[in-house]
């Protein structure tokens, strides 16, 4: 506004010496042509600047007198705008002084007790103010709820004149009402369409173990189940083949069934069934998604994750993750040998199409790992193919192995490293990753990214972050070990495969780790796996020792088990301190220890890698273990299972560990 008037005041001098110096000049023109005239002419132009003085300042007064009267009444609109908000209106101070408070803001928030909110918002704003010292946006926006309703706290705060020395600023704050427009989102919200999958996991087994008519009357009542479930929330169910169910409800339904933890489940497990045969039900569903088909594919990789953990369990993808409600019991072995036998023929397609064979294991290597990939290693050299086994590092329980190995000069250039395996990795590679699915879990990561095409052979249960671009996965959570399932590929494979003492020795082993001689985990396909590995000339007292352990260790394991502490009842927890590169191995020797002393039924012992904290749980099958270790970022069975932790030390990781666990049991209720 001053900017403007001063331009037009300076117009109006401008103007006004324009017109004297043409006076000026016309009269010294007339006084020139007659010179009698002079003494007039400069009286005459000395009252004419007198006059144009007077006019000016007259002028120039009135446009003051204006702008002052503008300037009053814009501030009177101002106060009355402020006075009158139609918002909730507080000015408040820094130092915990309110100020002001609007009518509006008076009779909006009668019926509420309202001075213990604003002392919290005031100490938010001071808090925002001293971790901002330079103030570089002064805006004010939060969110707060009062009484029944939902505020959007708008405004921005100045420097208080009268507290310059203490610093103190003073706010003005908006309280605008968005409680209608909340409600609205939430009911949109609710409404959208979540799309879900229901299987039955052991459907073929029903199929061979049960006559026609009893076929019929099982799965009528689990069909029967399902529907009666799809009308307590209002779903639509259609059956898409015959084991499996989409099935589509709104959103709002979903949080009941996250509420009843999707009791369907246990219904289907109720059936009573003259066969004895026990139903279980995988249930996928997905929030995510643009549109339906976007979320129909979701839901399809989510039941897949649901049948890689075993079944019996609902999976959610919701915000990108996942959330699962089950899964508790163990699971029944129902593979197929018709599968072993496909999935053989296919990893003899892919090796012959590749250029070479680089197969890897899980970092910290142990026998299951070791012995898995040299089962495949034979196999890719039985094809003809170059192959060769990376391993970048080797377990406590692996030393004896690989340095028996080692003594063969085949072994000795086909076991390679890091930096070897980098360099020999292309896109005509082809990698076979073996007893682990995860690649943060696996040897040499960067072999994942590198490699042309990936099959993963595995028997944990899988995982969220599982390798989702293998062209082939052999995942069976009902083998004992990740040895077993390649022994069945050896021995369904067309190849004429002769393994060496050294690989069946190795197979062997890793059953045997696995299910910690034969005890857990076992199925019949177990013994025809390890009965086939014998044939070979397996020599069981020479795999016997490679378990044994020194003394040293053996004294660390007892010390372990000795500062074992019960809770829960039922379940030991040990510590194992000392920085140690095979803290795993000894953990994991600790917690099988502990499972043999009576009243335990679940064990965990938790080790120091140095940059990693890493926990060992075992279970004799009542608790389970991969569930209590997964919400620490772990995985594995229900009976054996492990978990990594970074970012923690061991005794925070114990603490995290017994909340987990307090967890697990209150989700059982």
């Amino acid at each position: 506004m001053s900017n403007s008037n001063n331009n037009f005041f300076d117009k109006i001098v401008s103007k006004t010496k324009i017109y004297l110096v043409i006076i000026a000049v016309l009269l010294l023109v007339i006084c020139i042509v007659m010179p009698i005239l002079v003494v007039p002419a400069i009286i005459i132009y000395i009252l004419i600047i007198i006059y144009t003085c007077w006019t000016n300042r007259k002028r120039m007064a009135e446009v003051s007198e204006h702008i002052k009267d503008l300037t009053l009444n814009i501030d009177k609109v101002s106060k009355r705008n402020l006075i009158n908000s139609p918002f909730p209106l507080i000015i408040v101070e820094t130092d915990g002084s309110i100020i002001w408070k609007s009518t509006r803001f008076l009779s909006e928030f009668r019926d509420v007790e309202i001075n213990p909110i604003l002392e919290d918002i005031i100490k938010d704003l001071k808090l925002e103010i001293e971790n901002n010292p330079k103030l570089r946006n002064n805006q004010i926006t939060q969110e707060v709820e009062i009484g029944n309703k939902n505020y959007k706290i708008v405004g921005e705060y100045v420097k208080s004149k009268s507290a310059d020395k203490k610093k103190e600023y003073m706010a003005t704050l908006y309280f605008v009402d968005e409680t209608e427009m909340l409600n609205l989102k939430n009911d949109y919200e609710d409404s959208q369409i979540c799309i879900g999958i229901a299987m039955i996991d052991n459907y073929e087994e029903i199929i061979q173990r049960t006559s026609g008519e009893q076929q019929i009357q099982l799965f009528s009542q689990i069909e029967k189940k399902i529907y009666e479930w799809a009308s307590e929330f209002r779903g639509l169910v259609v059956k898409a083949e015959r084991d499996t169910f989409i099935w589509i409800c709104e959103r709002k339904y979903l949080r009941k069934l996250e509420e009843n933890k999707f009791n369907i489940l246990d219904s289907i497990k109720e059936i009573d069934s003259s066969t004895k045969i026990q139903s279980t039900l995988s249930i996928a569903v997905s929030v995510d998604g643009d549109s339906n088909y976007e979320k129909y594919k979701y839901a399809k990789n989510a039941i897949d994750i649901a049948l890689g953990r075993g079944g019996d369990q609902a999976v959610i993808r919701k915000n990108g993750k996942y959330t699962f409600f089950g899964g508790r019991t163990q699971e029944l072995e129902k593979r197929t040998k018709v599968k072993a036998r496909s999935v053989s023929n296919a990893l003899e397609e892919l090796m012959l199409e590749s250029n070479n064979v680089i197969i890897m294991g899980h970092t910290n290597s142990d026998i299951d790992a070791l012995g898995s990939a040299l089962g495949i290693y034979r196999l890719a050299k039985t094809l003809g193919k170059e192959a060769h086994v990376a391993s970048s590092s080797i377990g406590i329980g692996l030393e004896n192995f690989a340095e028996y190995a080692k003594r063969e000069l085949e072994y000795q250039e086909a076991i390679i490293g890091k930096e070897e395996a980098i360099q020999l990795t292309n896109s005509g590679t082809l990698l076979v990753v073996v007893d682990t699915h995860k690649k943060s879990y696996s040897d040499i990561p960067e072999l994942v990214d590198m490699a042309g095409k990936i099959v993963v052979i595995d028997h944990h249960r899988m995982s969220t972050d599982y390798i989702d671009n293998a062209v082939l996965t052999f995942q069976e959570v009902y083998a004992s070990s990740a040895a077993e399932l390649v022994t069945e590929l050896i021995v369904y494979s067309d190849q004429n495969i002769k393994l060496t003492n050294v690989e069946a020795e190795g197979l062997y082993a890793g059953i045997m780790m696995d299910t910690k001689n034969f005890t857990f985990k076992t199925g019949v396909r177990t013994f025809e796996a390890a009965a086939y590995l014998r044939r070979c000339g397996v020599d069981i007292i020479k795999v016997k020792k490679w378990f044994q352990s020194d003394l040293s260790t053996y004294n660390t394991i007892s010390e372990i088990v000795k500062k074992a502490e019960i809770v829960a009842d039922s379940i030991a927890i040990s510590i194992y301190d000392k920085v140690d590169k095979d803290a795993n191995i000894i953990c994991a020797k600790a917690a099988d220890e502990l499972l043999t002393i009576s009243d335990i039924t679940a064990s965990f012992v938790i080790g120091n890698y140095g940059e990693k904290i890493c926990i060992s749980g075992r279970s004799l099958g009542d608790i389970n273990v991969q569930v209590i270790l997964e919400k620490l970022g772990g995985g594995g069975h229900i009976t054996l299972a492990g978990a990594q932790v970074e970012g923690m030390g061991i005794y925070e990781v114990k603490n995290e560990l017994i909340e987990k666990i307090k967890e697990y049991f209150s989700e059982q209720l």
